[in-house]
């Protein structure tokens, strides 16, 4: 991802999330030197994440697939190449937090083997002025 796909990304974001990130959010992820990817399809972005390096494991922040491609693979086929990527360069583990109420996410993610570490109470927007909790899950990655 490059500061010239934010404007593309932007309207993904918005068409998938209720509370989507900013332009913002996105520039300061490349600017801090996160690992933001596009995954494209014929030229066109059908999804994208950004993936922050701790000193021992990986932090998934985001991972999005537009919604035309979703229930299509494309996240289980994403999230799979983030994970060998991430593990081959040396992590030992990823994290990453998710709404309580994303069904579809939740199911990937314990297809996959991760499993809850924590709960951040309030953590995500909600409609009117309420907060969503936010599941912290994690999976360790067998280096075997």
């Amino acid at each position: 991802m490059r500061e010239s796909d934010i404007e593309t990304i932007i309207r993904i974001e918005h068409a998938v999330y209720p509370f989507p990130w900013s332009a913002g959010n996105f520039r300061d992820s490349l600017k801090a030197g996160y690992d933001a990817w596009i995954l494209e399809d014929a030229g066109e972005a059908i999804a994208y994440s950004v993936v922050m390096w701790l000193p021992d494991e990986v932090h998934l922040l985001n991972l999005s697939v537009a919604a035309a491609c979703q229930r299509r693979g494309v996240a289980r086929g994403f999230l799979q190449w983030l994970l060998d990527d991430t593990r081959e360069r040396g992590a030992g583990s990823m994290m990453l937090e998710v709404r309580p109420s994303n069904g579809p996410a939740r199911l990937l993610y314990q297809a996959f083997g991760f499993e809850q570490i924590g709960l951040r109470r309030r953590y995500y927007p909600a409609q009117g002025d309420t907060r969503e909790d936010a599941l912290v899950l994690r999976l360790v990655y067998d280096h075997g």
